[in-house]
């Protein structure tokens, strides 16, 4: 059997990871990056955190709008899955590379599984929305990590090909959490555990507009303690075209690898986050998360208390909100366990 897996953000490298693990999945695998993730330097940092094999296929896709982004991947992607042949190509999320990645296959009839599927924040401005919902819909088999996701497959009469797994993020970060308490990154920054917030923010409707950003900048520096901000490059670009000033209170720091992100986000007091994936990652790591967003992928996290879904242009003075927000004792394991072994067992069922 031989999988092709295709990459191209860090998200999907770090749930690539577990599988890694895995020698007798590698003996013939074939790792495909896009290159969407921009800053090669960091997508090489998370590569070489988390032993992952270098990639078979580097394709440099990372410029141009979404069709044009999408479109290059597709014509790169189907020269490399046409001359390889997988028996399968495994997609995870909901990036310009996965929608590119099961399109080819659906075309080239080769079956596609997506990881992560079911997913839907019912908002369709999101470019990621539109992604899964195709990559679910054209794919093969569907690997879920939730009951809200499988109810949202159900609802699109996607249940037949839909698999309960759990989300491999719960194995990525097992692989990682032994090495990553270790360290103490946030002193780096003459910063104390549990004593500062930690920020990241990416998405176009809160980072594109400088006004959108400096309003939430400004906002946030009324919580008075200090917030670390590794910037997205995204990010960093629109702050430094237009000469927008860091109030005082915020630390601006430059992309993290993994394991120091992890480390920041273990000893932070609160994590302030517009990204499904942390959001995510904050409830597995029982960390206090506030998204400033209208809407969650991740409603689970919401109802169990703690993630608390902040809209920052219908609140005013929501740093109130913010220093107030206060998890149960509760914390249910809504993501499952030994995630991998399932989808593993899956796949080998699927080749038999």
């Amino acid at each position: 059997m031989k999988i092709a897996f295709v990459v191209g953000a860090r998200p999907q490298f770090i749930k690539l990871a577990p599988f890694c693990q895995r020698k007798e999945l590698l003996r013939n695998t074939i790792i495909i990056h896009t290159g969407q993730h921009f800053d090669k330097e960091m997508s090489d940092l998370f590569f070489n955190e988390l032993n992952i094999p270098e990639p078979n296929y580097y394709l440099g896709i990372n410029s141009g709008n979404h069709g044009e982004q999408t479109g290059k991947m597709l014509i790169a992607l189907e020269s490399m899955i046409t001359k390889e042949l997988p028996d399968f190509i495994i997609v995870f999320g909901d990036t310009n590379t996965t929608l590119a990645g099961a399109l080819v296959g659906s075309k080239l009839h080769i079956p596609v599984i997506h990881i992560e599927a079911g997913l839907r924040s019912f908002n369709k401005k999101m470019p990621e929305e539109i992604n899964r919902i195709v990559a679910d819909h054209i794919s093969d088999y569907l690997f879920v990590p939730t009951k809200t996701a499988l109810n949202n497959l159900k609802k699109e009469n996607l249940s037949s090909k839909s698999y309960l797994t759990g989300d491999i993020m719960v194995d990525s970060l097992k692989m990682v959490i032994k090495k990553v308490r270790r360290l103490e990154t946030y002193s780096k920054y003459s910063l104390t555990k549990n004593n500062y917030y930690l920020l990241t923010l990416h998405r176009p409707y809160n980072v594109d507009n400088p006004l959108n950003l400096i309003k939430i900048l400004t906002e946030l520096n009324k919580l008075g303690d200090k917030i670390l901000f590794p910037v997205h490059p995204r990010t960093l670009k629109v702050i430094e075209d237009n000469s927008i000033s860091i109030p005082p209170n915020i630390v601006l720091v430059k992309p993290v690898g993994y394991f120091d992100f992890i480390n920041l986000l273990s000893n932070c007091k609160k994590i302030i986050t517009d990204s499904g994936g942390v959001q995510k990652e904050a409830y597995i790591l029982e960390k206090i998360c506030i998204t400033l967003r209208s809407e969650t992928e991740w409603i689970e996290t919401v109802e169990s208390g703690w993630n608390l879904l902040v809209n920052p242009y219908t609140n005013e003075d929501y740093h109130e909100k913010i220093k107030k927000f206060l998890p149960p004792f509760n914390h249910p394991p809504i993501f499952g366990d030994d995630v991998t072994n399932k989808m593993v067992e899956i796949i080998n069922n699927i080749e038999g």
